[in-house]
């Protein structure tokens, strides 16, 4: 669903969704099973360009990328990618919050709600005709630019450029409409108001830029949102969306000739900016707004509802064109990346913090390096605050080594060549550097910044911004402890609220307002892994990819919590969190620095079924990223201080995840359906946790971890038989007796009733709902009915017919979906909603409707042909994607799917028909049979949902 960009540098939004069948082997799991090393072997989605090392890309990245300036002054950038036949087309206008001022806090994110609302031309939501044209499409609101996203097969190109072109022009803003997305910004605000994090960070930003739109929140405040009125929003709609300033960005695999006049004919007859004047009003504006920061003596201190104690610092720093910024990104992945970095050693391994994370903003009026800290259990935050200054401190006196500053230009390069690997994440790029510093080929001037950076440089930045004077230091103080478990009766309850719909848009509207368009999907080519299996067991796919020099892995261990034993709920995390804290030959911090210097990542997740591997490099770098892999798997031998450690950590988060009602909703759902004894019912608790052992830790490795139960995939630009004697060479000694455990998974019965679950968390703003039962797994006749099912039901939270009643039309909710969530033993179905929690009883008696109204009549054969076209076009789109295309090969194979099932999974859709979609319906879907868990704030518990 749109939104907006909460830090400018993290503007890598989701982008390719996974289809329901990849995603839920990993059953139930929104998150990884309990807490991982949280700085540890990540890439972090920074704001950074892409870069370049001479031995690996020696051209730069945007020598191919086209700048026409049509004469109404669009500013177009196109980039020819012919990897795989898709396309994005992304449109970003130069306005977001930071052309607010208070009173009008939120307008550019509410307009960017109000523009999927439907044109003249078109008076449909136009996620609906996104959906009908098989496109992932989104949006969100930042600082300096709203930006509007679709990834779509080429054929659709025109399409698109036609869409965005009426809405840029047309776009409708009625006070019914206006009103309901109002509501459905709220909810969306609140969201972000259950988080603690949130709240610091606003007080933080307000006193850091007291005088500039910078210190306002990016989505706005419900004080101001409720007051919007239409001519409101009307105007700055008039005023910022031309096409004078906006950028259009395609990347992908097109012609530019005849794109580019595709582009005139369809976008060149808007006219420039036709109000009062946007250059006048920005003045206005400016003139009473200033960025010079201030700087508080005392700390912010919030003392409010939550679980954990939080610090957040912020230092001012120079806008994005200022010579310093790549010093300063240097600067940040010294300090904080990964476990070797200056402030995980002093704050982290010493005990005083959980997890600590930082990042550089630098955005086109000014910016700020902000660090936030998560306490660790009973850990005093003035202790923290002053550790963390004396660090710093220590490393401006002591400076920092050579070593140190190549391994971190190391990582910073890695980290974004791989992380612009799919053109969706390119044309982000373009986008972000065009409308931020006004020159898209700003990367190529960062990149050479960066190269020169040394150790000089690195002191002297913080030196200059890194003071105790500039710095505005905020904390957060929980005022009263939370649950700690989580248990409650369920209740009988039949909801009683009887909604009338509004007329639902038939899909032969939606037909209607589609632009032309080919609807004969390209041929994708059909290029196969290579499977091999070795004489242990071991069994792996091989897919060469030239296109980038880079390598994408991805692996599967029958190792997840589903064999948690009941006291002792979390184990199978420990083992997976702490495999990369010690081998018999190397301790954490060398493991740390052999992957730290190449910039690779090797990360452990643990879910119900399995324990999922991922882990990227670059080409030349595999060796040493396959190398560490079978170190550590084979020759983990977790010493007791990292136990120890991590044992602290995952209490700590394990109290954060109990203060979100997200998470509080899910474990309570879940053991709602699955009762005690079975595999899925068991979540860990602060008692299982403290129950661990290191040799319970080192029994269940040796139980569960199996080569005969391992899959590995890669992905990227290798020789198909070096990498195969590479990992024959790693693996095939790994030798393990006996044979590896499995479950038997009982059948579990349906709710005879509705069954209504309340946990309550006080001073929530969102809730949080599930609803759902027991359902069908990977391997029942009727998966490929339901996922088309379920693309119409709630797929897709504007397109669907739960998103265009619960969310669109009535403005119940700022997300809703459904989904199939499917295993290899088990199956669940489930909705889930986020509202604010006055509205939780209408929305959940209005999705029982439409669950009953489809269960009794059914759906349409243009919705099922829509559904096929959108499912497929989307999984066409992600196989452009490395990671993604890895992770599919991996499932195909742990679900014992023949290879093949990469290309024929798109047949087997297409053959999918009304006939068995309304089967389904009626046999899938049971609105009088469901469990309904919404967790939020004291309202809900006096309210019920009843």
């Amino acid at each position: 669903m749109y939104g907006f960009s909460k830090f400018y540098n993290k503007y890598l939004l989701p982008l390719l969704l996974l289809s329901l069948w990849l995603i839920a082997v990993f059953l139930l799991s929104d998150r990884p099973a309990h807490s991982q090393h949280p700085v540890i072997f990540t890439n972090k989605e920074k704001y950074q360009s892409n870069l370049l090392t001479k031995k690996i890309m020696p051209s730069t990245l945007t020598e191919n990328v086209r700048k026409t300036v049509l004469e109404n002054g669009l500013t177009v950038l196109t980039k020819e990618v012919h990897t795989a036949p898709v396309v994005t087309v992304q449109v970003w206008y130069k306005v977001g919050s930071r052309n607010e001022e208070p009173g009008v806090n939120g307008i550019a994110h509410q307009l960017e709600h109000m523009m999927f609302k439907g044109t003249r031309n078109r008076p449909i939501q136009f996620g609906r005709l996104f959906s009908a044209l098989g496109s992932d499409s989104n949006a969100f609101t930042s600082y300096d630019q709203t930006a509007y996203y679709s990834t779509v097969e080429r054929n659709k190109l025109k399409a698109l450029l036609v869409l965005e072109a009426d809405r840029m022009r047309n776009s409708q803003i009625e006070p019914e409409q206006l009103a309901s997305e109002k509501r459905v910004v709220i909810s969306e605000l609140q969201g972000y108001e259950n988080s603690p994090e949130y709240r610091l960070n606003r007080a933080v930003m307000q006193a850091v830029f007291p005088n500039h739109a910078y210190g306002l929140p990016v989505g706005g405040t419900k004080a101001d949102v409720e007051k919007f009125e239409v001519e409101q929003v009307e105007k700055y709609y008039r005023n910022f969306y031309s096409p004078d300033n906006a950028v259009l960005v395609i990347v992908g695999d097109f012609q530019t000739a005849n794109t580019l006049e595709t582009v005139k004919e369809v976008f060149g007859k808007l006219p420039r900016q036709r109000a009062e004047g946007r250059g006048q009003e920005a003045e206005v504006i400016s003139s009473s707004l200033s960025t010079q920061h201030s700087a508080l003596s005392t700390p912010i201190v919030l003392r409010q509802p939550g679980a954990g104690r939080l610090l957040q610092v912020v230092y001012p720093l120079p806008d994005a064109n200022q010579p310093d910024v790549p010093v300063l990104d240097v600067m940040d992945y010294i300090l904080t990346e990964g476990r070797n970095s200056r402030l995980y050693q002093a704050l982290v391994e010493s005990g005083l913090a959980s997890e600590v994370t930082a990042s550089v903003n630098s955005l086109r009026e000014s910016g700020w390096y902000e660090v936030l800290v998560t306490a660790g259990s009973k850990q005093d935050l003035k202790k923290i605050d002053s550790m963390l200054s004396s660090a710093i401190a220590n490393v401006a006196e002591k400076g920092v080594t050579s070593e140190e500053v190549e391994r971190a230009k190391t990582q910073l390069t890695t980290d974004v060549i791989l992380s612009n690997r799919d053109i969706t994440s390119q044309a982000m790029r373009l986008g972000t550097d065009e409308t931020t510093v006004g020159d898209y080929s700003y990367t190529d001037r960062y990149l050479a910044a960066v190269r020169l950076v040394k150790s000089a440089d690195v002191v002297a930045v913080i030196n200059k911004y890194l003071t105790k004077e500039a710095r505005t230091v905020g904390f957060f103080e929980p005022t009263q402890k939370r649950i700690t478990e989580v248990a409650d009766k369920p209740d009988s309850a039949q909801t009683t609220e009887n909604f009338s719909f509004g007329a639902p848009v038939l899909f032969s509207e939606v037909i209607k307002y589609l632009p032309p368009v080919d609807l004969a999907t390209d041929t994708i080519a059909q290029v196969l892994p290579d499977k091999f299996k070795f004489t242990n067991g071991l069994r792996i796919l091989l897919l060469p990819d030239h296109s980038t020099p880079t390598v994408t892995l991805s692996g599967y261990i029958q190792a997840g919590t589903e064999f948690d034993p009941d006291n002792k709920a979390g184990l199978a995390a420990f083992v997976a969190d702490n495999l990369l804290n010690g081998t018999k030959s190397k301790d954490v911090l060398t493991i740390a620095k052999v992957l730290g210097e190449r910039g690779a990542s090797l990360d452990f997740q643990t879910y119900r079924e399995g324990v999922h591997i991922e882990g990227d490099s670059l080409a030349e770098d595999l060796p040493i990223l396959l190398e560490i892999l079978a170190d550590v798997v084979k020759n983990s031998n977790f010493p007791v201080k990292e136990l120890e450690l991590h044992r602290q950590q995952t209490l700590t988060e394990l109290q954060l995840e109990l203060d979100e009602p997200s998470e509080v909703a899910r474990r309570v759902f879940v053991q709602s359906i699955y009762p005690k004894k079975h595999p899925l019912h068991t979540f860990p608790t602060e008692e299982s946790l403290q129950q661990i052992q290191r040799q319970d830790v080192i029994n269940f490795k040796t139980k569960h971890y199996h080569p005969d139960t391992t899959v590995l995939a890669l992905v990227g630009d290798f020789d198909l038989d070096k990498v195969r004697s590479l990992i024959k060479n790693k693996f095939g000694d790994w030798e393990v007796s006996g044979q590896a455990p499995t479950l038997k998974y009982l059948p579990v019965a349906m709710p005879k009733k509705i069954v209504s679950v309340n946990p309550v968390l006080p001073d929530k703003a969102q809730a949080v709902t599930y609803m759902g039962y027991t359902s069908i797994n990977r391997y029942d006749p009727h998966f490929h009915a339901a996922l088309v099912l379920n693309q119409i039901l709630g797929g897709d939270t504007l397109s669907s017919r739960l998103g265009a009643e619960v969310r669109d039309r009535q403005g119940l909710s700022y997300g809703i979906y459904s989904s199939f969530q499917v295993g290899k033993n088990v199956g669940t179905f489930l909705i889930e909603m986020q509202t604010s929690p006055e509205d939780s009883s209408k929305a959940i008696a209005s999705t029982r409707q439409i669950l009953q109204q489809i269960h009794q009549q059914g759906v349409t054969a243009l919705e099922v042909e829509t559904a096929k076209r959108t499912l497929i076009s989307n999984y066409n789109v992600s196989l452009a994607n490395p990671e993604e295309l890895t992770d599919r090969i991996l499932m195909n194979e742990v679900y014992g799917l023949d290879k093949v099932e990469l290309h024929s999974f798109t047949d087997k859709i297409q053959k999918v028909t009304l006939t068995q979609v309304n089967q389904a319906a009626r046999e899938l879907l049971h609105p009088d049979q469901i469990v309904v868990v919404t967790a939020g704030p004291s309202v809900l518990a006096e309210k019920s949902i009843r």
